[in-house]
């Protein structure tokens, strides 16, 4: 990932960001290119960090029902 993010929620909010301005603006091919693929990045890193944060409240869980 090219800006590593450290957060689910700057992650979301530059998601937010890129979306509404695909939305409300009409970016050149070379831009729309670059959004996209920014965007798959933090889609990828935000699946990731809900994955890993599911995992470790499952094992929680467990520990709690033992």
């Amino acid at each position: 990932m090219a800006k590593q993010n450290k957060s689910y929620s700057k992650a979301m909010e530059e998601l937010e960001k890129i979306l509404s301005e695909i939305e409300h603006e009409t970016p050149d091919i070379d831009t729309l290119s670059e959004q996209i693929h920014r965007a798959a990045e933090l889609i990828k890193f935000c699946k990731e960090k809900l994955q890993k944060t599911d995992r470790e409240v499952q094992k929680i869980l467990d520990e709690i029902e033992d």
